[in-house]
């Protein structure tokens, strides 16, 4: 009786080289966010305006069902460094000394590399619909029927004595989550918009950066964190300028944590 041997092919995947960065770096991406910005402040603030309002409209729409109107207003966090593309484009542009209002430029590099970058969005909405049942989840658990079909939310129902066992949960699951989705997108789609890699290779890149830069980026998710928590707490308004510096900032980030191939 012969034997037939069969040989498994394991394939490596190549990743880019990752630099170590000082703790403190984050707060010169954000100046280098800030001067992008100024630059190209009429396209950089128009999708601003445009991101807060849809942002705004968003949160309202769910507004009278609790658990809704709390996965969109977190939630938009998690979909944020897909939205920002203009952003490392518009930065991308600035740095290679091209006309950044080209948008055919733009077209042109989301499609040659559109199939990663379309599996990586289907990922955040994936990310999105398992948080929003989660939330409906926890709200179900934790709050009281009142709470759940009252006619009106407010998040300022939350901040009361009886409450606070809901609301530390809630905001432990939705830090794991966010922690999970700052690691795998940190440089993921920059990277995607700037070389013809897969999603995969993108995703091990970010984890890496994460493994080797610890200190900066927990300083890099609780500055993104707090101003995006900023641009909500002055109703979307902030939120128009905050978030073109942190989609600029992002693409400084990733050419500095990410070496040239």
């Amino acid at each position: 009786m012969s034997m037939v041997g069969i040989k498994a092919e394991v394939h490596r995947i190549d990743l880019p080289a990752v630099r170590h960065v000082a703790a403190g770096r984050p707060f010169a991406w954000l100046r280098l966010g800030w001067r992008d910005f100024s630059r190209t402040w009429f396209t950089s603030l128009s999708f601003g305006v445009l991101f807060a309002v849809l942002g705004w409209g968003l949160v309202n729409w769910g507004w009278r069902l609790s658990h809704l109107s709390l996965t969109l207003t977190t939630g938009f966090m998690l979909v944020s460094p897909f939205l920002a593309l203009v952003f490392y484009y518009l930065s991308r542009s600035l740095a290679q000394h091209q006309r950044p209002r080209d948008g055919r430029r733009l077209f042109h590099l989301v499609r040659r590399n559109g199939a990663s970058i379309g599996l990586y969005a289907l990922f955040l909405v994936f990310t999105l619909s398992a948080w929003e049942r989660l939330s409906a989840i926890l709200v179900a658990l934790f709050m009281k029927g009142d709470f759940i079909g009252g006619d009106y939310f407010s998040l300022m129902d939350l901040f009361t004595a009886e409450r606070w066992v809901f609301v530390a949960v809630y905001a432990a699951a939705g830090a794991l989550l966010a922690a999970l989705v700052f690691s795998l997108s940190v440089v993921s789609l920059p990277m995607m918009l700037d070389r013809r890699v897969d999603t995969v290779t993108a995703m091990m890149a970010s984890l890496r950066v994460v493994r080797d830069n610890p200190a900066a980026m927990v300083l890099w998710s609780g500055l993104i964190a707090g101003l995006m928590v900023v641009g909500f707490a002055t109703w979307f308004v902030g939120l128009a300028v905050v978030f073109p510096i942190l989609g600029h900032a992002t693409w400084h980030a990733y050419r500095e944590l990410v070496e040239k191939t």
